[in-house]
């Protein structure tokens, strides 16, 4: 089925990279129902019980499914995930986690306001309740404060939060010029890269709960040296850009206080 009406058309989906929760995926997926939007599931490489419970939801007419032979990492299933929806025809697709942290009752706001301004990049920003591990907690901001020296900007409010989303044409030309890392680097450095692009971007609250039997597939060696050298990669990169940022902080707040005087 083709989604797209005329080049003008709102086609929105959801993307969910799944890798072995077999346990959480079907739950995630009832409740993502309410929406009323096609589903596309990204299976990156999950064993076979998985794979399974995969199979069994994607006989449903509005589920998708996208397997990669083997896994490969969150960033590289998002991304080709985010291109595998756009050959279906839908212009957007809004990204969740498989896991059910992200309170569901959250993401209708996601769909409206892409609706109304569809060019931008829609990013959430958690609203933890008590369930939320410290060293989780602490460890963002301490990305938060490189993403804002990268970009000389808080305007990304939260660059690790599963949920967000894509206009699907302009976020795939980006990534086919940069891949943005395989795995957990992926969410931060594709909203820094768009940032400077020069794309615009909105931050929408969503709450989150850490579920106590949850699956988490971070690495703590491994995904922490690959954030490590993306910060790396990024610092240089805006480094090289900085009288570009500069100059657009500054245009920032002369508008910021013509609205004022106005």
């Amino acid at each position: 089925m083709n989604h797209v009406q005329d080049s003008a058309a709102f086609s929105p989906c959801v993307l969910v990279p799944v890798y072995n929760h077999e346990h959480a995926i079907v739950a995630t997926c009832e409740g993502l129902a309410a929406l009323n939007l096609p589903i596309v599931l990204v299976d990156d490489g999950s064993d076979a019980g998985c794979a399974s419970v995969l199979d069994h939801l994607a006989q449903a007419s509005d589920v998708h499914l996208l397997r990669l032979p083997r896994n490969r990492g969150k960033g590289y299933a998002v991304r080709h995930g985010l291109a595998h929806a756009q050959t279906l025809g839908f212009t957007h697709a809004l990204q969740v986690d498989a896991d059910g942290q992200h309170d569901q009752s959250s993401l209708p706001p996601f769909i409206e306001a892409s609706r109304h301004a569809p060019d931008r990049l829609l990013i959430g920003y958690p609203r933890f309740d008590h369930s939320v591990p410290l060293h989780r907690f602490i460890s963002r901001y301490i990305t938060h404060v490189w993403v804002w020296c990268n970009t000389l900007s808080t305007t990304l409010r939260d660059t690790m939060c599963g949920v967000r989303l894509y206009p699907l044409a302009a976020v795939n030309a980006m990534l086919a010029r940069h891949g943005c890392g395989h795995r957990m680097e992926f969410d931060t450095e594709v909203l820094v890269r768009w940032f400077w692009a020069g794309h615009p971007v909105d931050n929408l609250p969503v709450r989150v709960t850490y579920p106590t039997d949850g699956v988490s597939h971070f690495r703590l060696f491994r995904d922490n040296v690959l954030m490590a050298r993306m910060h790396l990669r990024l610092t240089l990169g805006m480094l090289i850009r900085m009288p570009k940022l500069i100059l657009g902080r500054a245009r920032h707040w002369r508008d910021e206080r013509h609205k004022s005087s106005s």
